[in-house]
């Protein structure tokens, strides 16, 4: 199995009680599939996982496992502990388990490999590592994640060092067969894939899954005439949608759009500003124009 594409690590919904919205949650899922995305992330740091009950957390992963299912599409689930793997049994929907390199701890490079193989051993599905050194305060190499995709059972790396690297590039000059390169950092998803990533885990695409998934073919495609100037809109769209702390301003864009009831994230998050929610949907809406512009040239050279 090799991960590609774009998949969109969904938010948490929450309705004006502080309850998930299940129902907008389910109809969130359906939108950005029908829109292009190849699979979706379920307790993403996007899902604000660690403000979600146990009870919540399951009911998120039925609802979104349901979904997967209905599509024939693949889900990956955030877990990170042998305890959050083993719930992960009985769900032949899940493809793989998104799993952050230890936090915080900074136990070196063998540290983390010896943690990889350890959980991918007690692991019922395949691992993606989760690399976003700016958060966890451990930054690897491309030798030590040439090392994880040589743990059985590790098929792949979420790619998230707040840019492309020295690290990104020598890793995909010589990727090992069969491990993905998905890209984290949706600003800078566009470069990554220029250079042979297989797509990205992409919060932005909530709101733009299509031109996302455009995105992922034009490079794919190697028609870098197309995938380049689209690149640069969604970077600005990105960093506008990531100007406050992820996910509020995509929150706040979804709630405008009357997709979610309700643009509310739990401490320690607090909701985006109302000038930096309308400042994403300029960007979405200069993106929506710039879209309809060339489709309405192309069907003009057409006739």
């Amino acid at each position: 199995m090799t991960l590609s594409g774009v998949y969109v690590p969904l938010i948490t919904p929450f309705d004006r009680a502080d309850a998930v919205a299940f129902d907008a949650l389910e109809s969130l899922a359906h939108e950005v599939l029908d829109g292009g995305a190849a699979g979706l992330v379920a307790l993403g740091t996007t899902g604000e996982p660690a403000s979600l009950t146990e009870a919540e957390r399951s009911g998120v992963v039925d609802v979104l496992a349901r979904v997967c299912g209905d599509h024939s599409v693949p889900l990956v689930v955030g877990a990170s502990t042998v305890e959050g793997l083993h719930a992960l049994r009985d769900r032949p929907e899940v493809a793989a388990a998104l799993c952050l390199v230890p936090p915080f701890v900074r136990p070196g490079e063998a540290g983390v490999v010896a943690q990889f193989a350890a959980l991918a051993a007690a692991s019922p599905v395949p691992l993606l590592a989760y690399h976003v050194p700016y958060r966890t305060g451990q930054h690897l190499s491309a030798q030590a994640l040439r090392r994880l995709a040589a743990i059985d059972g590790v098929v792949g790396v979420k790619y998230a060092a707040d840019g492309v690297d020295a690290t990104a590039v020598d890793l995909l000059a010589d990727r090992p067969d069969g491990f993905a390169v998905l890209g984290g950092d949706d600003p800078f998803v566009s470069p990554l894939l220029a250079l042979g990533a297989d797509g990205g885990i992409l919060a932005s695409a909530h709101v733009a899954t299509a031109e996302f998934a455009a995105l992922v073919e034009a490079w794919r495609a190697g028609s870098a005439t197309e995938a380049r100037p689209l690149g640069h809109r969604l970077a600005s769209l990105s960093t506008a949608l990531f100007a406050e702390p992820n996910p509020t301003v995509i929150k706040a864009v979804l709630h405008a759009q009357g997709r979610i009831p309700t643009a509310d994230v739990r401490l320690p998050l607090l909701p985006a500003q109302p000038e930096a929610a309308r400042s994403a949907l300029r960007h979405l809406q200069d993106e929506r124009d710039k879209r309809d512009d060339r489709l309405g040239r192309a069907l003009v050279a057409a006739q």
